[in-house]
């Protein structure tokens, strides 16, 4: 579905380009994409994705990873079922969705990718793509967010004064579209024309890198001693503490006269804005917490924390370098369409009919453009903000919809990609339906909540 897609992109552009006299633009538009997709985003990816992959490593070799999926088996299992319950695919897919939730974009994207190569090691057919595979998708595209940390950004910077107001109404966009992303690729997997069959024109399965790098074992990890229990009490109460500091700043410094008689009078109780505080304090803290606990706890039981997280870092090159043809070829397309003005045209005549439901026509080129480019969407987005007020009620639709859609096709073209899946089955319109039911709520929640 991809082929056909991906043609249609570069053809209509080429097309309307040639014809409003913008080709020109679009030229200089593919070859400067197509640099960024290499030295902005594949190379930089690449350190991004040493770290996580080296934590997961670690995460794997201190045991959480098998720990996480037998917490959620009952959860993993229905909506995985082709997948072992004790599986590493599992753990990665969990602390992938984790990132999401908490707006942790650059933790999430090689978790992701870690989780697909997983997948594929189970995929029957190595150059399509599983039911897990898109299931998996549907989730990340459709992630839940429980903090658009971008989108109330962008808010606060152009002078919004209640920019966390988009908090309760994204939460609820993204939690319908994942209910209705994941019932949607249950329902397409049985559809005729997604039926997976395996690809007569590939010479030998595409997972051999893969397989080479990644080997699935079982692993037993050292109970933690006494010593180490104490130990990470120590830090985990340190952490502690630096949540409270984050969370009520003004009684941080009085804490120890609140610990005596006089803690009855402390200020905790719960007041406006201190649940947005809790959340945005857990997304500061969440990285520098992972990066460690998770080797702290893996060298209490005995692992060898430098050589385990090198031992993972290595994946990163050869997974970049392997989605680097197929992020080059989506992101040009992309760029083409964009700049041949396509997506102006169609807002200029869907106008009357999107006035007439109740969609605001100054949002379509934002929803229209989030599955397709997230740098673009970020563009709209702001300006969007800045031509109508960030305390208006066009800017904080735009910001919900912002923060609870997902770039599809740039996640299509790095997940598949990265593993060599060259059939998609109906991974495209699982992502899109996710996307579409996101915005409609977005703006359905806006208008109801704000």
């Amino acid at each position: 579905m991809l082929n056909l897609i991906w043609l249609a992109l570069v053809l209509t552009a080429v097309l309307v380009g040639g014809f409003t006299g913008r080709l020109e633009a679009m030229t200089e538009g593919a070859f400067t994409t197509a640099k960024d997709a290499v030295m902005n985003i594949a190379l930089p990816l690449v350190g991004l994705m040493a770290v996580w992959l080296g934590m997961m490593r670690l995460a794997e070799r201190a045991g959480f990873v098998q720990q996480i999926a037998r917490a959620l088996r009952p959860v993993m299992r229905r909506l995985f079922p082709d997948v072992p319950v004790e599986h590493p695919a599992m753990g990665a897919i969990v602390m992938n969705m984790s990132a999401n939730m908490l707006g942790l974009g650059n933790a999430a994207t090689p978790l992701g990718l870690r989780a697909m190569a997983l997948l594929q090691k189970l995929n029957p057919h190595p150059t399509v793509a599983s039911n897990s595979m898109v299931t998996f998708l549907a989730v990340n595209t459709a992630s839940l967010q429980l903090i658009p940390t971008t989108a109330i950004s962008v808010l606060v910077v152009q002078g919004g004064h209640a920019a966390s107001n988009i908090v309760v109404p994204a939460i609820l966009a993204t939690a319908v579209a994942m209910v209705c992303g994941i019932t949607a690729a249950r329902v397409l997997s049985r559809w005729k024309n997604f039926q997976a069959h395996p690809d007569a024109d590939a010479a030998e399965p595409t997972t051999a890198a893969v397989d080479a790098e990644i080997a699935v074992e079982k692993i037993e990890s050292r109970p933690l001693t006494r010593g180490g229990r104490a130990a990470l009490a120590v830090f985990l109460a340190a952490i502690a503490w630096m949540l409270f500091a984050l969370v009520w700043p003004a009684n941080a410094d009085a804490l120890p006269a609140m610990l005596g008689a006089k803690w009855r009078h402390a200020v905790f109780w719960p007041d406006i804005g201190t649940g947005l505080r809790v959340l945005k304090a857990f997304s500061m803290l969440a990285v520098p917490f992972l990066l460690a606990f998770i080797p702290l706890v893996a060298a209490l039981r005995g692992v060898k924390v430098y050589e385990q997280f090198c031992e993972g870092a290595k994946e990163a090159f050869d997974t970049a370098k392997r989605i680097i043809p197929f992020l080059v070829a989506m992101l040009v397309a992309i760029s083409l369409l964009r700049h041949a003005g396509v997506v102006q045209a169609v807002t200029d005549s869907l106008r009357p009919a999107l006035m007439a439901v109740g969609f605001p026509p100054d949002l379509l080129p934002l929803a229209a453009m989030r599955p397709l480019s997230g740098g673009a969407s970020l563009g709209i987005f702001t300006d969007i903000v800045k031509t109508h007020g960030a305390d208006s009620m066009l800017a904080r639709m735009a910001a919900t919809i912002y923060g609870s859609t997902e770039t599809t096709f740039y996640v299509l073209a790095v997940y598949f990609g990265s593993i060599g899946i060259r059939k998609t089955r109906h991974a495209v319109a699982v992502g899109l339906t996710a996307d579409i039911i996101a915005t409609a709520c977005a703006i359905a929640a806006c208008k109801l909540l704000l």
